[in-house]
C-alpha cells in the first residue's frame, strides 16, 4: 500500500490511541500462551499402577500383588501388570506369606483388567486418568498434542486468507469466541476421541485469533511503535500467558477446573469489540473510506491533533498492484527453481525443522523436568522473555549466521552435555535444559528474520510461508520425541543436538544477509557460499525495522 504511512502521519506514533491498541492487542495474545501450553496439565501422565479390586486378601498379598520393575535405575511398582489376582487370592487364603513362602517372580502376571489406580500426589484429575490413557492406549497421551498442532497448521493455511476477506477485527473476535466455546465443551467430552476433535478446532481457533491479533496491530500502529510491537509486544505477551498457566494449574489440579479457567478470562473481551477498530489500511484496500476516516478522526481525537479535511483522497492510489492483481503469483515450485534458491531453501528447512522440533519438544516436557511440574514449567516460560530480548537487540547489530550459529552452538551443548550430569546434581540437568530452551527460543526468532532477508520480495512470502509449515510438522512431531526416553533415557536430547550440530554444519553454506539491502528478484538473492567470510555492507537500518516487522508478521507459535 503506498502513502498510507504518510497520508496518516498526522496522528503521530505514540499517542493515547496507539496506547490503548498497543495494551489491548498485546492482551488478546496473552490467552495463546495459556492455551498452547495447557496440555502440558491437562494431559501429564500422574503415577499409576493396575487397580486391585476389594477382594478377600491379607495385607501381604495385598502390598505384594504389584510386581516392582527397575525403570532408569530405580525400583519402581509396575504400571500395566499385576500377578494374576485369582492366583494370589487361592495363596491368601492358604495363609501363604509372599516373599518367605512363595517366590513372587515364580507366579503369572495379567494386565489391568480392572483398571488402574492414579496417584493424587500432584494431580486430582487430568484427561489421562479420565479415559485411561496409559499401558496399550499410551500413544494416545501424546497424539492428543499433535492433534492441537494439526489444527494449528491447518488453520494456518485459511486463516489469512478469511482475515483478508472478511477483516481483521470480526475474524479475532469470532475465533476468540470459536475458541471459547470450544474450551468449555472440552469439559463435557465423553470420550478421547471428541476431546481430539473439539482440541483439534481449539488449534484451528488459536492461530487464527494470533495472526489476526498481530496483523491488525501491525497495521494500526506505524513507526517505532510498531516494531515494538511486533518485535517484543507479541512475544513477551505469549510467554506472560504461558508463565500465568503454571499458577492456574498450581491451584486447580483437576483438568476440568483448568479449562474452566482458561475459559473466564475471555468473557473480559467481549467489551473490547466496542474499543479495538478494524485496520483502516484494511479498510482502504476495500474501498471502504468513509469508515476508514471515520476511525482516522476518533484517532485523532484521542491524541488530540487535528485531522486534515481529506485524509484518503482516492483510494486507488493507495493500493499497489500486487495488492489487487493475481496474475504472476510464486509457487512453491519456486524455492526449487535453480541451484542456488534449492540450496538455500534445503538449509533453511533443516533449521526451521531444527528449532520449531526443539522448541515444543523443550516446552512439551517441562512437567518431567523437576519433581514440581509447576515450578518447571514457570522456569521454562519466564526463559523466553530474556530469549526475546536477547534475539531482537542482536538481530539489530550482529551478522545473521553468527546469532543463528551462537543459538544453536548453545542448544548441541546444553542437550548433549545432560546426559553428563549425575543424578545427584539434577538441577544442573534442569538448568542445562533451561540453556536449551533460551537458545531454541531466540534462534526460532531470528530464523524467520533469515529467511525474509534470504528471498526476494517476489518469493518472501512463498518462502516464509513454506518454511512455516514444515516448523509446524517439526512441531506436531514433538510430543512423541521424549516418548522415546523409554528405549534410552537421554536419547531424546542426542536426537535434538544432532539436529542442531547438522543444522551449525549447514549454516557454513549459508550466505549472510547482515547490511544488505532486501532482494526484489530472484537474480539479486545471495549466492550460497561454503563458510562464513561475509563482508557486510553498510547497515540498511530501515531494512532492519521491515525485516523484523515482517518476520513477526508470519511468526505465528
Amino acid at each position: 500500500m503506498k502513502d498510507y504511512d504518510d497520508k496518516t502521519a498526522f496522528l503521530g506514533q505514540c499517542g493515547r490511541f496507539q496506547l490503548i491498541n498497543f495494551l489491548l492487542l498485546c492482551a488478546s495474545i496473552v490467552p495463546n500462551g495459556i492455551v498452547v501450553f495447557s496440555i502440558v496439565f491437562v494431559a501429564d501422565v500422574p503415577s499409576h499402577h493396575c487397580l486391585v479390586p476389594d477382594v478377600n486378601l491379607t495385607q501381604e498379598w495385598r502390598n505384594s500383588t504389584i510386581p516392582n520393575k527397575v525403570v532408569n535405575g530405580k525400583l519402581e511398582l509396575s504400571s500395566c501388570s499385576r500377578y494374576r489376582l485369582s492366583v494370589v487370592r487361592n495363596l491368601s487364603a492358604q495363609g501363604l506369606v509372599p516373599g518367605r513362602d512363595v517366590n513372587l517372580t515364580d507366579l503369572e502376571q495379567e494386565g489391568c483388567v480392572d483398571g488402574w489406580s492414579y496417584s493424587k500426589d500432584i494431580y486430582q484429575s487430568t484427561i489421562v486418568t479420565e479415559f485411561d490413557l496409559v499401558c496399550n492406549e499410551q500413544w494416545k497421551q501424546p497424539f492428543t498434542s499433535t492433534v492441537f498442532f494439526l489444527g494449528v497448521l491447518c488453520g494456518s493455511f485459511f486463516s489469512g486468507q478469511i482475515s483478508d476477506r472478511f477483516g481483521r477485527k470480526p475474524v479475532l473476535f469470532s475465533a476468540i469466541a470459536i475458541q471459547s466455546v470450544i474450551i468449555v465443551a472440552q469439559i463435557f467430552s465423553p470420550s478421547w476421541t471428541i476431546f481430539c476433535i473439539l482440541f483439534f478446532i481449539t488449534g484451528i481457533g488459536r492461530i487464527s485469533s494470533y495472526v489476526s491479533a498481530f496483523v491488525l496491530g501491525t497495521e494500526i500502529l506505524s513507526g517505532k511503535v510498531r516494531v515494538l510491537f511486533s518485535s517484543l509486544g507479541v512475544c513477551v505477551s505469549f510467554a506472560i500467558g504461558y508463565m500465568l498457566l503454571p499458577l492456574f494449574a498450581y491451584f486447580l489440579r483437576d483438568w476440568k477446573s483448568l479449562l474452566f479457567s482458561i475459559f473466564l478470562p475471555t468473557l473480559l473481551y467481549v467489551p473490547l469489540w466496542w474499543v479495538i477498530p478494524e485496520s483502516p489500511r484494511w479498510l482502504v484496500t476495500q474501498g471502504r473510506v468513509a469508515e476508514a476516516e471515520a476511525i482516522m478522526r476518533k484517532a485523532a481525537r484521542l491524541n488530540k491533533v487535528e485531522a486534515p479535511l481529506v485524509i484518503f483522497e482516492d483510494y486507488t492510489t493507495l493500493v499497489s498492484p500486487e495488492e489487487t492483481d493475481p496474475k504472476g503469483r510464486p509457487n512453491v515450485f519456486d524455492l526449487l527453481r535453480t541451484g542456488n534458491i534449492r540450496k538455500i531453501t534445503v538449509i533453511i528447512c533443516l533449521v526451521w525443522f531444527t528449532f520449531s522440533t526443539g522448541y515444543y519438544g523443550l516446552s512439551l516436557n517441562t512437567s518431567r523436568l523437576h519433581a514440581d511440574p509447576y515450578i518447571s514449567s514457570f522456569m521454562s516460560a519466564a526463559i523466553e522473555i530474556p530469549a526475546y530480548v536477547f534475539i531482537w537487540l542482536a538481530l539489530r547489530c550482529l551478522r545473521r549466521k553468527l546469532c543463528l550459529l551462537f543459538t544453536l552452538s548453545v542448544a548441541a551443548v546444553s542437550l548433549f552435555f545432560i546426559q553428563l550430569v549425575p543424578q545427584s546434581l539434577s538441577y544442573l540437568a534442569v538448568a542445562l535444559e533451561m540453556l536449551g530452551k533460551f537458545a531454541v527460543t531466540a534462534g526460532a526468532s531470528a530464523i524467520y528474520v533469515v529467511t525474509a532477508e534470504l528471498y526476494p520480495t517476489v518469493l518472501r512470502n512463498t518462502a516464509t510461508g513454506t518454511c512455516s509449515i514444515l516448523s509446524r510438522i517439526g512441531g506436531s512431531t514433538a510430543p512423541f520425541l521424549f516418548k522415546l526416553s523409554i528405549y534410552f533415557n537421554y536419547l531424546p536430547y542426542i536426537i535434538l543436538g544432532t539436529l542442531a550440530v547438522g543444522s551449525i554444519i549447514a549454516l557454513f553454506f549459508l550466505p549472510e544477509t547482515f547490511g544488505k539491502p532486501l532482494p526484489q528478484v530472484i537474480q539479486q538473492m545471495p549466492k550460497a557460499r561454503s563458510g562464513m567470510k561475509t563482508k557486510p555492507s553498510k547497515i540498511h537500518d530501515s531494512n532492519t525495522d521491515i525485516v523484523i516487522i515482517y518476520f513477526m508478521h508470519r511468526k505465528v507459535y
